[in-house]
């Protein structure tokens, strides 16, 4: 890809964008959220056209007319939320679009092999392309997605964000397929906020800042600090800053119902009890119940709603009664009930806390829009203004906009569902920093997340999740990555 430039109205996205990926090459493409990465992305594989540059692919001129275009061609693209049909068989899923078919007849047989021999050589025979899909776990819908673009003859592959939903032993598994992607001589481009899972899976990286190219080189002559620094324009002194805080008198206190692995409800109640003040991180494994755990403190499933009380007054939690009460959640799954995908950012941030605009029922829409304008600058929200709709910005900005809207509510208790997934290096800091802050205002927060070292770096206290139940609740120090995942895999150091 050579001098690629695109630009929506007066926002330049990409600004004459160099980009070469080998055989047998694994770059890494990081920049802050809005850098231009899914852009440039969504260029290569034909979902937009550049409004200037050239590209070729295996040497010769290479301009798709839309992605079933780029894919023929050789361009697959492996999206963070996955491209599949829940309600097809994994052979159905993989052939979706290359049939093999005899004057409009499908040939199963043909087909079957073909998958057969995609999942065999990712080490994944064992999967029945019989499967239906929604039968199959999300690391396994994966690997579906890749053999699509193996039967595609895919000649480079693009990774967006592969692990955001996968467990440890999912991910090392990813990991030893794109190594063996790389032996097959693809060449493949992997997004990803998390430097220490570039430099695995990794040679060399590229970075985005602002829609241009930033520097580029290889990941064992680079220091982390130094690909930050050319990600934010800046050096980031701590990656996670720590504000002094003191815990005070208990605020919360709740008894929920247990979530099994399923999502279900489960013998048993899960105790919590937190201060002002303090900030309690939630590990475990995909699937432990750590979000059934916050969604039945904030009220959002009627099976696992329990007995929460809040400053000492015992409420029955839903939603709004919640928010009301000075609780606030941002939802792991921002895209189905975290944003109103369809309003717009400022209509998204303030929905929770509307009392400061309102004047005798009517909207004061200028004191909001200065308001939303500060927050959207504390949190570096990259859009065309405060009336864009949610859905048109990336997935890292939407995200922000989440965070924002819960920080803005002024809420006492915030429930926090992987707040940082998808969101970039520099805007984490900033993010960690607003959280230690609230911590210092008296706010108490239950921080839930899969990224151990974040815990581990602004957590006062670490509880881990196994099996419905809260465990091992000790202060954050006595606590280590290895013990951490030990306690969540085994129950090593249950407190019961």
């Amino acid at each position: 890809m050579r001098q690629i430039s695109k630009r929506f109205g007066a926002t330049h996205a990409l600004r004459h964008v160099d980009l070469q990926v080998d055989r047998g090459q694994v770059l890494a493409l990081v920049g802050e959220n809005g850098a231009g990465k899914s852009t440039l992305m969504k260029v290569l594989s034909g979902a937009m056209a550049p409004d200037s540059g050239i590209m070729e692919l295996d040497g010769r001129p290479f301009h798709p007319s839309g992605p079933h275009d780029a894919r023929q061609a050789g361009v697959a693209m492996i999206y963070q939320e996955l491209n599949l049909v829940h309600d097809l068989t994994v052979e159905d899923n993989v052939m979706l679009g290359q049939e093999c078919h005899l004057a409009g007849v499908l040939r199963h047989g043909e087909q079957r092999r073909r998958v057969l021999r995609a999942l065999e050589s990712l080490n994944h025979s064992d999967l029945d392309p019989r499967t239906p899909l929604r039968e199959l776990s999300v690391a396994q819908r994966q690997v579906v997605e890749i053999a699509r673009a193996l039967v595609s003859r895919a000649k480079v592959i693009v990774f967006d964000e592969p692990t955001s939903s996968l467990t440890q032993q999912d991910v090392d598994r990813l990991f030893s397929v794109v190594r063996q992607l790389r032996e097959q001589g693809l060449g493949i481009v992997y997004i990803s906020h998390f430097l220490e899972e570039v430099r695995r899976a990794c040679d060399d990286f590229v970075v985005l800042r602002d829609g241009q190219r930033a520097g580029s080189g290889s990941l064992a002559s680079h220091h982390d600090r130094e690909i930050v620094a050319l990600m934010v324009g800046r050096d980031v002194e701590e990656f996670f800053p720590r504000v002094p805080h003191n815990p005070g008198a208990t605020i919360l206190k709740a008894r929920v119902p247990g979530g099994s692995p399923s999502g279900s409800s489960a013998d048993g109640t899960t105790g919590l009890e937190i201060r002002r003040g303090e900030i309690l991180g939630i590990a475990g494994l995909v699937g432990a119940g750590r979000t059934e755990l916050l969604r039945g403190l904030f009220g959002l499933d009627e099976n696992i709603r329990g007995e929460v009380q809040l400053r000492g007054a015992t409420i029955t939690p839903n939603a709004r009664r919640s928010i009301q009460a000075g609780l606030g959640m941002v939802s792991e799954d921002r895209k189905g009930e975290g944003l109103a995908q369809c309003l717009s950012i400022e209509d998204n941030m303030t929905l929770s806390r509307l009392a400061p605009y309102s004047l005798l029922g009517w909207l004061r829409r200028a004191r909001r829009r200065k308001i939303v304008a500060q927050w959207m600058n504390t949190m570096s929200i990259r859009s065309r203004g405060a009336d864009q709709e949610v859905r048109e910005l990336s997935g890292g900005n939407q995200q922000k906009v989440a965070i924002a809207r819960v920080l803005h509510q002024e809420a006492d208790v915030l429930l926090l569902d992987e707040p940082t997934r998808g969101i970039d290096v520099g805007t984490k800091a900033d993010i960690y920093r607003l959280i230690g802050q609230c911590a210092a205002a008296g706010k108490a927060i239950v921080f839930v997340s899969s990224y151990l070292k974040e815990l581990l770096g602004i957590c006062d206290r670490i509880a881990v999740m196994r099996r419905g139940r809260l465990i091992a609740d000790r202060p954050t120090e006595q606590w280590t990555e290895e013990t951490l995942l030990n306690c969540a895999v085994s129950g090593e150091g249950d407190r019961e």
